[in-house]
């Protein structure tokens, strides 16, 4: 069946401008980093990390307020923690220290349009950046403190090397096992677990060396009608790929079997655990987590692959990694997080069709876009509305009930930075018609609704998220010289919030001596515990249910 007259072929287009793209990357990457507090959880967690790293040295092992932490590697608070301490000071800690997402973040975007384009072709490339940037489980992550960015950054440059090796470059088998090894320093197995499914590209059919000339023909056909694949033996690229692997992936556990054993100890096995989660079947909660963490690179890469599905070749690397990926987030836990390794050879798939839509699909993909996010646009609008001038009165009490006491405040800079961000938008309706015209649109979509939610709502969101006023309060409750404070259900996010606003650190319970004072998260109106007296309570306003609780012991 001819597709031609029906399909939007990038031949017929013009080329998307590699101008728009970066500029769109930078304003989705920058926007929303700074300018607010650690937030509760993931945020919390891995700025405390960074922030002990900072002040306290002992490198080697993450923790949390001088307790060891052994559930991630520490490439990516390394690097936040030397961003933190930015000279000058012109940004505080946890923001300087959040701008290392944004480093990870172009770096991914860099390294997934350079695996696109080597799997794919340069139109595949240009396409790629602006689906990762449309794909709504990346948009929290990318403007947190996570080192799963990190650990996708050095996948997508696994997955580059891989595609390099197939067309028979010489750079490939070095990025490849560089992307491998730092891989595993930023997040561990499940890290590996990102890339491994490339490891055998050397060695493997290169159909795209012929496909993009880098490589001269050998004659025949293969089953995509360009010339024949080639069956390549580079084992001397994938000696080279693990020789540059292998000491990434070994040096940070040497060192801590030599200093801390038993932090290495405890690290592997909730590693291994971690990364062979296996519980059994997935359950609905797994199907619903895929369909709008990864929206809209499954629809796309299913049309990949009906498009290809006779030369499947093409996508025999990407299609491995998406197996490998999907298998293991279906048997583990179905936390949004999880979603993330399939992200990389996903997009891969994705990209291979995703300007190549059904002039149907592409046009509902498009009018889908402008209507979902010029409603989001309004409603974000309605909402500052509702927040500075008390307009509509039904919202603005909404409002004002999840952050009691937040008043807004809008400068001159951020309303005129809206405004353009919604300008730009409505400009976008005149985009004309091409290949690439759903792509771009939904990612701009998706960057613009990111740009006034930070430009608007920030501010009350902060209010309702962050631990400070909590934290301070609590320090004031405190009477000068109390140095012991036991813990009951006290979570690593308040743990580490506690340390960093205020320095002050808890306990496990049970040590020796016991401390004449208790801190717990419990729910609101708790039953006083038998033996201890209840000295303060606070919590955050927008957290009905979640009180903190300081309670000193009965004589």
């Amino acid at each position: 069946m001819n597709l031609g007259p029906l399909l939007n072929s990038q031949d017929n287009s013009p080329r998307l401008p590699t101008l728009a793209i970066i500029v769109l990357a930078a304003l989705y990457l920058l926007i929303g980093v700074t300018g607010h507090d650690p937030w509760k959880t993931e945020d919390a967690i891995h700025l405390g990390i960074a922030h002990g790293f900072a002040t306290q040295g002992h490198w080697l092992t993450p923790a949390i307020a001088g307790e060891p932490w052994p559930h991630t590697a520490p490439l990516y608070h390394w690097v936040a923690a030397l961003f933190g301490q930015l000279p000058g000071g012109w940004l505080a800690f946890h923001d300087a220290a959040r701008l290392a997402t944004t480093l990870f973040g172009a770096l991914f975007l860099v390294f997934l349009a350079g695996a696109a384009r080597s799997f794919h072709g340069n139109s595949a490339g240009r396409i790629a950046p602006l689906l990762t940037i449309g794909t709504l489980g990346l948009l929290l992550p990318m403007h947190e403190a996570q080192p799963a960015i990190a650990g996708l950054a050095c996948a997508a440059l696994a997955w580059w090397g891989a595609g390099l090796s197939l067309q028979g470059r010489a750079w490939g088998a070095p990025l490849l096992g560089l992307g491998l090894g730092l891989a595993f320093l930023a997040h561990g197995l499940v890290g590996l677990i990102m890339a491994l499914a490339v490891l055998p590209a050397p060695i493997m059919l290169a159909p795209h060396a012929r496909q993009f000339g880098s490589l001269p023909p050998t004659g025949g056909a293969s089953s995509w009608g360009g010339p024949a694949p080639t069956l390549r033996r580079d084992w001397k690229g994938l000696a080279l790929a693990l020789l540059i692997a292998l000491p990434l992936i070994a040096i940070w556990p040497w060192l801590l079997a030599q200093q801390a054993p038993g932090f290495w100890t405890q690290w592997w096995q909730n590693e291994f655990a971690e990364a062979t989660h296996a519980r059994g079947l997935p359950v609905s909660r797994h199907f619903e987590q895929l369909a709008w963490a990864v929206w809209p690179l499954w629809p796309l890469a299913l049309w990949s692959f009906w498009l290809l599905r006779r030369q499947i070749d093409r996508l025999l690397l990407p299609l491995f990694g998406v197996f490998i990926t999907l298998a293991w987030f279906l048997t583990g836990a179905p936390r949004s997080l999880a979603v993330l390794p399939l992200i990389v050879p996903l997009t891969l798939v994705a990209a291979a069709g995703a300007d190549r839509l059904r002039r149907g699909a592409a046009n509902a993909f498009d009018w889908f876009s402008v209507m979902t996010f010029s409603f989001a646009a309004g409603l974000i609008w309605l909402g500052a509305s509702a927040q500075s001038l008390g307009w509509p009165p039904k919202i603005a009490n909404n409002f004002t009930k999840l952050a009691a006491g937040h008043t807004a405040d809008y400068g001159l800079v951020t309303l005129g930075g809206a405004f353009i961000a919604t300008l730009i938008w409505l400009l976008t309706w005149g985009l004309r018609r091409a290949s690439w015209r759903a792509s771009l649109r939904w990612a701009t979509g998706v960057t613009l609704m990111w740009v006034l939610i930070s430009a608007l709502w920030l501010s009350w969101i902060d209010h309702g998220m962050t631990y400070r006023p909590v934290a301070l309060s609590l320090q004031q409750a405190l009477p000068q010289g109390v140095d012991c404070i036991e813990r009951g259900d006290f979570g690593h996010a308040h743990r580490a919030s506690l340390d960093y606003f205020t320095g002050i650190r808890t306990m496990a319970a049970g040590g020796k001596p016991a401390c004449g004072w208790r801190l717990t998260v419990a729910e609101r109106n708790r039953n006083n515990p038998a033996g201890w007296t209840e000295v303060w309570q606070g919590g955050r306003t927008s957290d009905r249910k979640e009180r903190w609780y300081l309670d000193r012991r009965n004589p």
